[in-house]
């Protein structure tokens, strides 16, 4: 019988110290990435210096988030600077520029915005020029309104209008295609030409004339008395929908998007499509549909919230409810009339209309809103949930086509 050897011969050394030089940078990548959460002030503990290229991004994350004071990064206390003068806020984003991934940026550009007062340096157009356009800052531009001087307007619009354009191009193509097919679905006619024929609907519409063939066992056939079929999509108008858009402060990136989506709508020769936004009042930017950014600028990010009087409006426009969607975009948080404002909604769907109601349409995850409200409106049979830009083509091809909503995480 072989016994255990106690001694460590030179192949276990050689290997164990391989594993150990392989550990070693393993060990130091996991200090480095520790030392820059942590910052200067705390992390003594892991004797990790940063040298160059670690030292300068060190450098920039401490300028927004300080160093390991009390409450550390994220706290109440934080460094000096950035809002201190626009030259040192422009080197600063372009630092962050050169040592982090464009994400990490448009976080790190909204963190300032928030945290450091960088809001006011936007006003200068040669802070516009070093930030990274993303949907976030186009709603920090909005929301400055009228205190955005004349020598920042064109910048701010050339923004506006990059960050537009790769939303359109993003999302444009995919939007078009699924409410092309939704319209034409919805769009039947009993006297279809033979080629218009929807062979699967026409069946099922006329099982009930199934005739078995004589003489053969199990076969028959199915005498199509009426005949199912697409209308023609020609260049009449199957469909309107209308787009309420709460503009308060909240909502910003709900407003972005819903103006791109509102041109991508428009620019459909079988819909007719209206844009209404509001706060304590109601303005109809449907003449701006051709532009975005027109729409945007048009809009007045804060301020109070009246879904009541919108929804009013809304009611006031439509003319063919059946076929008629109305989207409602807004937290809920209503400063109006709260009950008129179900009564409302319910009086437009037992009317035809079909009614859905988005909470928020961003990329930013669960909105915060007044679930009363949601709740009494999904009552109405009419959910209420968040919708990112990438799901609301689907939305809107099936409130076309009055099926069943595609709701994330199947619940309102």
């Amino acid at each position: 019988m072989t016994g255990h050897r106690t001694r460590t011969g030179p192949e276990e050394r050689a290997q164990e110290q391989g594993q150990a030089t392989a550990a070693a940078p393993q060990e130091d990548e996991r200090l480095r990435r520790w030392r820059l959460v942590l910052g200067a002030d705390g992390a003594e503990g892991t004797g990790h210096a940063l040298t160059g290229r670690d030292a300068a991004m060190d450098s920039a994350l401490t300028s927004l988030y300080g160093g390991g004071r009390p409450g550390g990064r994220g706290g109440p206390e934080r460094s000096a600077g950035l809002a201190a003068s626009a030259p040192s806020a422009a080197r600063w984003l372009g630092d962050i520029r050169t040592y982090f991934p464009v994400p990490v940026v448009q976080v790190m550009q909204r963190d300032a915005i928030d945290r450091l007062g960088l809001s006011a340096l936007l006003l200068e157009p040669e802070m516009l020029e070093a930030v990274e356009p993303d949907v976030h800052l186009v709603g920090t531009l909005l929301s400055l309104g009228k205190a955005m001087p004349e020598t920042t307007k064109e910048t701010a619009r050339a923004v506006v209008r990059k960050v537009t354009e790769d939303l359109e191009r993003r999302l444009a193509s995919r939007t078009r295609a699924a409410l092309t097919g939704a319209l034409d679905r919805s769009a039947r006619t009993r006297r279809p030409r033979r080629p218009d024929i929807d062979w699967d609907r026409t069946i099922r519409a006329n099982l009930k004339n199934y005739v078995p063939l004589p003489g053969r066992a199990g076969a028959g056939t199915v005498i199509p008395e009426r005949l199912v079929g697409f209308a023609r999509t020609g260049r009449s108008v199957k469909k309107e929908v209308i787009l309420c858009v709460d503009q308060s402060g909240s909502m910003a990136s709900s407003v972005v998007h819903a103006a791109v989506f509102g041109a991508v709508l428009a620019s459909m020769r079988s819909l007719a499509t209206r844009l209404v936004v509001f706060d304590t009042s109601v303005v109809d930017l449907t003449d701006q549909l051709d532009d975005p950014v027109d729409v945007l600028f048009g809009t007045r990010l804060g301020g109070g919230t009246d879904i009541n009087r919108a929804l009013a409006y809304c009611q006031s426009r439509i003319s063919r409810p059946a076929d008629t969607v109305v989207v409602l975009i807004s937290d809920l948080h209503e400063g109006g009339i709260k009950d008129e404002m179900v009564r409302r909604a319910a009086a437009m769907k037992a009317s035809g209309v079909q009614f859905v109601t988005l909470l928020a349409l961003s990329d930013e995850g669960a909105p915060s809103y007044d679930h009363e409200h949601a709740a009494a409106m999904g009552a109405l049979g009419t959910p209420a949930f968040a919708c990112t830009p990438d799901l609301f083509p689907e939305v809107m091809a099936a409130a076309i086509e009055r099926r069943p909503l595609p709701i994330p995480g199947g619940g309102g």
